[in-house]
């Protein structure tokens, strides 16, 4: 099928061969090809690319010249920078001085709000040197708009549907070698839940397993005459029973059951089943109506039938490895869980937490297997700081742990420390063999000053606060963000509270603290391009360093100074929002954002297990697709963006 100028969707070709491209003037190629750098462009038809090249008018710009200015009335055209920059401009409030509020380069297009919305622009946008741009005017912006499916997805969605094509692209590589399956955003009502097998709470044991056998189920229900689930009994339930016999068959079911068993509603999505059925080793979830009313049963089976690697069964093998060999070899299964969430649909905020979850259960496991061969007598609660206690790690991970005790009556916090010192040098030991990485800071258990009382944390953190140091500004970024791994989680509890409440009424502490923040800038320079780590090889970015941490940072001053308790930077900006601190729609780019840098960096990871090298979280820019490297430039200025929000509400 040939291309043709008819506006006819039917009569466009997808692709063009080499023979019908030459057919078109040299410019219209030219343009094609300059279009097929950048995104959308990329995955839109050859056909409807050709239609914007031969409508397109190149519009020149001098340095300082207005593009479109709100006085100007509705939108009438569609611009792509071809060389040189556009900057964004309004007036400062409070000043009345214009100042910049985006910048748009090679490859970016504006404005799309406003010409979808048939509105004036609110900015007004400027050239920066000598530009030139590819403008369409509004007449053929609406056939190219009508026609051309990826077009229209990106100027109503703009960076999120880029996301979306990043996600899909990664999903897709990890598909090649898994197979397709549900995804684990797909609402558990959307599943073919089990007909769940129900029972009343006095049948006796024998009957249940009879009906449980009649039916080939591994489970069944226990519900009251409402059908609220009441307890849940399993074929492991059964086993267990008659290995203790701890009572007969003949026994009302109520009293061996697992009473109050977790549930989630039908609109859950399969990720929120899958969590918590690894981090309580559970293998089937109640999935209840409005009025908390069992509609059906999802097993682990369900969630996971053509992976090779399943969430649950891992988190479970990992949970009772019987010896430190057997978690070494289980840890390997990890990178293959991570190709196996990826294909599943698994988005990069949701894979952290896995890889959080399996590595908390690696922790426990290792302090439970311990705690069997010698038991230091004394109770704590294991803490985890920095990524993990803001459950945001990769396979790239160290270890910032600590221990926060209870001093027993008749003894010293020193005497504490004498018999917890020892226990937790072994811990970190025996993580190090896990892959957790020994932390070159010391920020482990086994260091002393990270081996506290609840009263010694307190001080501590007092003289954090109020003697705002260099040493202790540094340290805010990790100690700040802690989490119980193991152990009574009440007294960290009570710890945070106080913490929260001293920096909520220290505004010097949350400047400082906004002020340190700052030290870690988005990598890009002046004309757009990308600003090189300094500590790396010549042309690469830290994507952990440069790319994330400006968003970590910048949330925890914002959560911290407005007691938000909750530690992931996804969850702060929900919570920020919510409190009305952080615009939505702001919020929601700047998560977009945050997750497109993690969604880089988590394949950049699986590349590197894949070619036998080591991790790392630096990249050379030149190696990414020019999607990518779009998608990195748009992510680092939203960090800009966050960082200005932070400038302005500490007047730094």
């Amino acid at each position: 099928m040939g291309y043709t100028h008819g506006s006819d969707n039917k009569k466009r070709a997808r692709f063009m061969t080499q023979e019908q491209e030459a057919t078109l003037p040299q410019n219209t190629r030219s343009i094609m090809a300059f279009l097929r750098e950048h995104a959308p462009f990329s995955s839109m038809d050859d056909a409807h690319l050709a239609l914007f090249a031969e409508h397109a008018t190149l519009r020149f710009y001098a340095d300082g010249d207005k593009v479109i200015a709100p006085e100007d009335g509705p939108v009438t055209t569609f611009n792509v920078v071809k060389q040189g920059r556009i900057r964004g401009e309004r007036n400062n409030p409070k000043t009345g001085e214009p100042e910049t509020t985006f910048e748009i380069s090679q490859g970016e297009c504006f404005p799309l709000a406003a010409l979808v919305g048939e509105r004036p622009t609110q900015t007004l946008h400027r050239a920066t040197g000598d530009t030139f741009c590819l403008s369409l005017d509004h007449k053929d912006f609406v056939t190219l708009f009508s026609e051309s499916d990826s077009f229209r997805d990106f100027c109503l969605r703009g960076v999120s549907s880029l996301l979306d094509q990043v996600n899909q692209r990664i999903q897709s590589g990890a598909m090649a070698s898994l197979g397709s399956s549900n995804s684990l955003d797909t609402p558990l009502e959307r599943y073919a839940l089990r007909n769940p097998i129900v029972c009343s709470p006095d049948m006796p044991v024998r009957k249940a397993v009879a009906k449980m056998h009649d039916n080939s189920v591994g489970s069944i229900i226990i519900t009251d005459d409402q059908r609220h689930p009441k307890g849940i009994f399993t074929l492991r339930d059964l086993r267990t029973l008659v290995a203790e016999e701890t009572c007969s068959l003949e026994t009302p079911i109520a009293q061996v059951m697992t009473a109050d068993p977790h549930h989630l509603p039908a609109t859950a999505d399969a990720f929120e089943a899958a969590m918590l059925m690894a981090e309580h080793h559970f293998a089937h979830i109640c999935v209840v109506d409005e009025d908390n009313r069992l509609i059906g049963v999802v097993s682990e089976r369900d969630l996971f039938a053509l992976q090779r690697v399943d969430l649950v069964h891992l988190a479970r093998a990992i949970g009772t490895a019987p010896q430190l060999q057997s978690l070494v070899a289980l840890r390997e299964d990890v990178s293959r869980l991570v190709d196996a969430m990826l294909a599943h649909g698994a988005d990069s905020g949701q894979v952290v937490k896995i890889i959080t979850t399996l590595n908390d259960i690696t922790v426990r496991r290792v302090l439970e297997l311990n705690l069997k061969k010698n038991d230091p007598g004394i109770p704590f609660t294991w803490l985890t700081f920095g990524s993990e206690g803001r459950q945001e790690q990769t396979l790239l991970t160290d270890q910032d742990n600590g221990i926060l005790f209870t001093t027993p009556e008749g003894m010293t916090p020193d005497q504490v420390r004498e018999k917890l010192l020892p226990f937790a040098e072994t811990i970190n030991k025996e993580l190090a063999q896990c892959g957790f990485t020994w932390c070159k800071g010391n920020i482990m258990a086994s260091n002393p000053k990270l081996c506290l009382s609840g009263e010694e944390w307190d001080d501590w953190f007092l003289r954090f606060i109020d003697a705002s140091t260099p040493q202790n500004l540094v340290y805010s970024s990790i100690f700040l963000d802690m989490r119980a791994v193991y152990g009574p989680i009440e007294p960290l509890k009570e710890l945070l509270e106080k913490i929260l409440t001293r920096i909520r009424k220290n505004a010097l502490f949350q400047k400082m603290l906004a002020g340190n923040a700052l030290q870690r800038r988005p990598p890009l320079n002046i004309f757009r391009g990308f600003r090189y780590a300094p500590d790396g090889d010549r042309h690469s970015l830290d994507l952990k360093r440069q790319g994330l941490s400006p968003f970590v940072e910048s949330v925890r001053v914002f959560a911290l100074a407005n007691g938000v308790a909750t530690a992931n930077t996804l969850e702060r900006m929900e919570e920020l929002v919510r409190k009305g601190v952080f615009d939505a729609k702001d919020a929601n780019a700047w998560q977009e954002a945050y997750s497109l840098i993690q969604a880089i960096r988590m394949r950049a990871h699986q590349e590197q297990l894949q070619q036998g090298e080591e991790l790392s979280n630096y990249i050379n820019p030149d190696n990414l697709n020019p999607l990518d490297r779009r998608i990195l430039r748009e992510s680092f200025r939203q960090a800009q963006r966050l960082q200005q929000k932070l400038e302005v509400t500490y007047q730094l």
